[in-house]
């Protein structure tokens, strides 16, 4: 019995050097169109469906199954991603923030993507010390700078330790009324466009996410917010998670519907809510080939675009070695 699915992760797919911020950390559409024909050739791409069914012992899983899960509801997923798979007679899975749709605001995971896109970590890397220092001592309290700056600047795969830094402190570590402010800054500062504008550029509309669904693409959450989940206390958590199946009750069935953690953060509290809420299966951002003999239905690893052809010949070769 096949126990083993290969979760790719995607973000960003666009026709990066024609886009407005071409350094942005995307795929390239050509590339994505690569990959999906080298994934043809050596994988089987199964549903959503199919994967909750396998989860529950009610479907065999094919040799090299491999699912196409696509974050954040960008637009380039309906622009870029959708027209390729539906040709192809794909599926791919799409987990949108609820607040981009509500509030059509833009939210400030992408607001930190888009100053790095556009400004050099070793300009961006001071302005942010100076503001945290700005801001610490009169109504925030935090670590200073080099406390801080030593237990999260870690370099991982994709990111030197100045830019997980960065990421860091606004994503989550200071508080979120300070990560707000310095963020607001940055981008009036680096970016050269309006929050506004940029986030009627950015984000899938109603429309276009209920034609998608239509077409035979799944809909799931990534929460209301892009919160990191798992830091959040039990109520705002479910306040965030509530907000999250309100605006998005019209795509999923609330009895049956799949989340993908935002930044890969949960805990036990939240996995416990979403069960109780009609949720079957959890995506992370853990980095492996999922066995589903191992993981739990709520805990499901992903690998990344980049792991693959034509960007990488990391699994291309284990496929060879396989294959002899």
């Amino acid at each position: 019995m096949q126990n083993k699915v290969y979760v790719i992760m995607y973000h960003y797919v666009r026709d990066l050097e024609h886009s407005r911020y071409p350094q942005i950390k995307g795929l390239d559409t050509a590339c994505f169109r690569k990959q999906i024909e080298y994934l043809k050739q050596n994988f089987t791409v199964i549903t959503m469906e199919e994967l909750n069914c396998a989860c529950n012992n009610q479907y065999e899983l094919p040799k090299q199954a491999v699912l196409l899960t696509f974050d954040d509801g960008y637009l380039d997923h309906y622009t870029s991603v959708f027209p390729i798979l539906k040709a192809e007679n794909l599926q791919g899975s799409f987990f949108i923030s609820g607040k981009t749709l509500k509030e059509h605001v833009l939210l400030d995971v992408n607001k930190i993507h888009y100053i790095l896109a556009t400004t050099q970590i070793d300009v961006l890397l001071p302005s942010v010390l100076k503001r945290m220092d700005y801001y610490r001592g009169s109504e925030y309290e935090y670590p200073d700078n080099s406390t801080l700056f030593n237990q999260y600047a870690s370099v991982n795969r994709f990111d030197s330790k100045e830019t997980i830094f960065v990421k860091r402190m606004l994503q989550t570590v200071l508080p979120e009324k300070v990560r707000s402010k310095i963020c607001d800054d940055l981008f009036q500062k680096y970016v050269g466009i309006s929050e506004d504008k940029l986030a009627g550029e950015l984000y899938l509309t109603s429309d276009q996410i209920r034609l998608m669904k239509q077409e035979g693409m799944y809909i799931g959450l990534h929460g209301y917010n892009h919160y990191w989940l798992g830091r959040l206390s039990e109520e705002d958590m479910q306040k965030d998670i509530r907000q999250a199946l309100d605006v998005m009750s019209e795509y999923i069935d609330a009895k049956n519907w799949v989340m993908n953690y935002p930044y890969g953060s949960y805990n036990e509290a939240l996995l416990q809510y979403i069960t109780s809420t009609g949720c079957k299966l959890g995506l992370t951002t853990q980095v492996k080939v999922a066995d589903l003999s191992e993981c739990s239905n709520l805990t499901i690893p992903r690998l990344d675009t980049n792991d693959f052809p034509p960007v990488s010949e990391k699994f291309k070769c284990r496929l060879d070695k396989e294959r002899t």
